[in-house]
């Protein structure tokens, strides 16, 4: 194909043995094609650097009216995370406010969220973007910044730097949960993460280990997110002959399977383990013993992050970073000073 020759849905259809309608129904995030299909057409546009026509653009006009939000996490699992529902519904209910609409993709690499966001601004199909969960030295946000597309990025700490940054204190949220697991008396603390390039999983695992400095011996144990992974590295954790007095995990479904294996194994919670969690929901005030978790907004969080987005699309110049919803410690009945004190 002639690189000079601008390429077009019908070059992208024939390339992919599909009909002209179906690469539609891919490029605009459409049902009614296969995600394997869609993914192989979404790789040939990449790849020929397909963008749409003028008279395309000129169609919808200067404002798509939609957002884009591009979650990174298994399609299984997402749906019972509770952080991540109340965040969406969040979203969806500030920006029905003003007529704009969320598009939510789920990928599965942060490569596919990368390409997700080219082919949203090469489309003009958003008008600006919000990003969870950032890393050190993000490619999503150096990406974002030369598009350009607007965003706003739900983060751990208050950053000064483009896309502008709703942040959570992590680091504080931390030490009030290892700092009340500490003064219970614990002095092995098990911490049960998701992927250790997040950065809030850093800032925790950072605020386990200083504790270093009052005899309490931190361990962090990364995972995917899901149960099932929770699940095992609790089992491991348990089987030592010198297990941890205390576990702490990354969300409420994790620290529910964590509760689920000690009581398998016999093992009392709270008498012989503690369990806590970062996340809270209805259900973790519903098992028995009920967990101690941290508690925040998130419906709150994911109202202010959508307002603050629409701010910054509007904005003539970059937005300062703001705080969101603070959380607060919920103590409940996983957690007590460990046997003998």
């Amino acid at each position: 194909m002639s690189q000079a020759k601008r390429t077009t849905i019908a070059d992208i259809a024939r390339l992919a043995g599909v009909s002209p309608g179906a690469v539609s129904f891919a490029l605009n995030g459409r049902p009614g094609v296969s995600e394997q299909t869609r993914q192989r057409i979404l790789e040939i546009a990449d790849a020929h650097q397909w963008q749409p026509s003028s008279a395309a653009r000129a169609l919808v006009g200067s404002r798509a009216g939609v957002v884009g939000f591009a979650v990174n996490r298994p399609a299984r699992t997402l749906g019972t995370e509770a952080f991540f529902t109340d965040l969406i519904a969040g979203v969806q209910s500030a920006l029905a406010e003003h007529g704009i609409a969320l598009q939510l993709v789920v990928v599965s690499s942060i490569d596919e969220e990368l390409a997700t966001y080219r082919r949203w601004r090469s489309a003009n199909q958003v008008d600006g973007v919000i990003v969870i969960d950032p890393r050190d030295d993000d490619p999503r946000l150096t990406l974002l910044a030369a598009l350009p597309l607007p965003a706003v990025v739900i983060g751990s700490s208050a950053s000064a730097d483009v896309p502008p940054t709703i942040w959570l204190d992590d680091g504080a949220a931390a030490n009030a949960l290892f700092d009340y697991l500490a003064a219970l008396g614990h002095r092995r603390i098990a911490y049960v993460s998701g992927p250790e390039e997040f950065q809030h999983t850093r800032i925790r695992a950072e605020v386990l280990d200083a504790l270093a400095a009052r005899a309490v011996s931190g361990e962090t144990r990364v995972t995917d997110f899901s149960p099932a992974a929770a699940a095992a590295e609790t089992r491991t954790l348990l089987r030592r002959a010198e297990r941890p007095t205390a576990i702490v995990y990354d969300n409420d479904v994790m620290a529910i399977a964590g509760l689920r294996v000690a009581q398998e194994m016999g093992v009392a919670v709270p008498g012989a383990l503690s369990i806590a969690s970062f996340d809270d929901s209805v259900v973790t005030g519903l098992v028995h013993p009920s967990i101690t978790c941290l508690t925040r907004d998130t419906f709150a969080l994911g109202e202010q992050a959508a307002q603050f987005l629409l701010q910054t699309i509007d904005a003539a110049d970059p937005l300062p970073a703001r705080r969101g919803p603070a959380p607060a410690l919920t103590i409940r009945e996983s957690t007590a000073a460990p046997a003998g004190r």
